[in-house]
């Protein structure tokens, strides 16, 4: 496979560098039912990079016919927050640490960015502490940062920019159908891996241009794919 050389490597952040989504999934099963609205936790890993505001209008589309207000979106978020913090605080995803180190040691010394549909500040506020000089605040995207969310390309149109590159010189890594149509919207050469319970066909059906298995897999091939070409 030819994969461009990135000058940028564009990193989703839930699922991809934190084990965050079980926490994610539960804590807005468990916001939602508090509503009434039906709901399983299984599609909460589908709604994935979104930004809040999207998921809740989804949510509020199915169950009554109507967008959320301002006033609910945020009452609903930040119930949703509140239950997020008071779960244990996610791991690093294994092979993350690996995976950044090496395309931050690559020989043309690509940039990283952060490019979340979060605005959640418990993970946000460890991202220097568990990849160090990766993903300072200057190179980071979040749910704050755009009115359109993913699976829009506004936030990896962002990150390029932020980056000072064309979409098409950088690389996305995500693990989410909704990150891969984002990044793919956006012109970016698009990595899917599959880290939780979404299977690898809906990362093709998204329009994946490669798929790992795991992030260690992923850290393990992708720089040695890269230095080949």
């Amino acid at each position: 496979m030819n994969i461009p050389r990135p000058k940028a490597f564009l990193f989703d952040m839930d699922g991809t560098l934190y084990d965050s989504m079980p926490n994610h999934a539960s804590s807005w099963y468990q916001m939602v039912c508090e509503q009434g609205i039906p709901c399983t936790p299984e599609e909460f890993f589908l709604y994935e990079g979104a930004t809040g505001a999207w998921t809740v209008n989804l949510l509020f589309q199915r169950a009554y016919g109507r967008d959320a207000s301002a006033e609910e979106v945020q009452r609903l978020y930040e119930r949703k927050a509140e239950i997020f913090r008071s779960k244990p605080h996610p791991r690093v995803m294994p092979g993350a640490r690996e995976l950044v180190e090496a395309v931050r040691a690559l020989p043309w010394h690509p940039q990283t960015i952060l490019v979340t549909g979060s605005a959640q500040g418990s993970l946000l506020g460890s991202l220097n502490d568990d990849f160090p000089g990766a993903f300072p605040e200057e190179r980071r995207v979040t749910a704050l940062n755009v009115k359109r969310g993913k699976p829009a390309p506004d936030p990896f149109l962002q990150g390029a920019s932020l980056a000072g590159v064309d979409p098409q010189g950088c690389i996305v890594i995500e693990n989410a159908p909704l990150g891969v149509q984002s990044g793919k919207a956006a012109g970016c050469f698009t990595v899917a891996v599959t880290t939780g319970p979404i299977p690898r066909e809906r990362m093709a059906e998204a329009g994946a241009d490669l798929i790992f298995d795991s992030m260690p897999e992923c850290a393990a091939k992708l720089p040695e794919m890269l230095c080949k070409n």
